[in-house]
């Protein structure tokens, strides 16, 4: 597999961006690194003039860039999707350095797909749209100014990208299929029902309790058939049946000696 296979399979991720000349800004930086694939969640204006402006020579990205409704839509697909924001979090996913997070990024990207996900130029993103994400990096900037620019930012995890891309990418022993970012959706959608019939989840007070577990199942790389078994357990718990009685240490032993006759 060739290296620029990887970036076939990297989305970069804009969520509600307000200006237009930042998408077509995001848009030259992602060609400038070799990328190509933009999404936009509800784009306040798009396509807009000042958008095809300054995306210099990068018309190409706009002219493929998709416009979703949700995040959940933008991240469709992907194994692995990472939050870029400077704002400290208390909940979410740990940090990464964003050399760190480029490096994994290109290293999963060799089979599965991968999304950076940006936020609005005031607001950035919200806990919810990282609480959606597996991992949570930054760009190091000066701590007495933290303030980066939509599309400058886009441009340095691109960079980033690149460099990773550029160097010898790790070997890759994968055996078994990543869950996708629907699988895993899915699961804490089916996890918050079960804790809420079991009386677990105190219906005043979910959010709290959901956000944790979030944070600790993010810290996993989920394989689907692990996202079968959790589920498949929370579907037992639901509809439980009577026990099967556990096999004895004498059972064992009769069933050993069964088979050597």
């Amino acid at each position: 597999m060739s290296q620029s296979d990887s970036f076939s399979r990297i989305r970069v991720v804009l969520s509600r961006p307000a200006h237009p000349g930042n998408i077509g800004a995001a848009a030259r930086a992602l060609k400038t690194m070799g990328l190509s694939r933009l999404y936009l969640v509800r784009p306040k204006r798009f396509v807009d003039p000042q958008a095809r402006a300054l995306s210099s020579s990068a018309l190409d990205v706009l002219a493929v860039a998709v416009v979703c409704d949700s995040l959940d839509e933008a991240l469709e697909g992907t194994t692995l999707s990472i939050a870029v924001s400077a704002r400290p979090r208390i909940i979410g996913p740990a940090p990464l350095e964003a050399r760190s997070a480029a490096a994994e990024a290109i290293a999963r990207a060799q089979t599965d797909e991968v999304a950076f996900v940006f936020g609005n130029e005031t607001t950035g993103l919200s806990n919810e749209e990282v609480m959606k994400c597996n991992r949570l990096t930054a760009i190091p900037s000066h701590p007495d100014y933290t303030s980066l620019n939509l599309a400058a930012a886009v441009q340095v995890i691109t960079y980033e990208c690149r460099m990773a891309q550029l160097g010898p990418l790790p070997p890759t022993e994968q055996t078994a299929e990543f869950a996708t970012h629907e699988d895993v959706e899915q699961f804490f959608a089916h996890l918050e029902r079960s804790l809420y019939a079991s009386g677990f989840l105190h219906p005043k007070y979910p959010r709290r309790l959901m956000e944790r577990l979030r944070r600790l199942y993010s810290r996993l790389a989920l394989e689907k058939q692990e996202v079968s078994i959790l589920r498949g357990m929370l579907t037992a718990w639901e509809n439980p049946r009577p026990p099967r009685s556990r096999p004895t240490h004498a059972d064992a032993q009769k069933g050993s000696e069964s088979g050597r006759k």
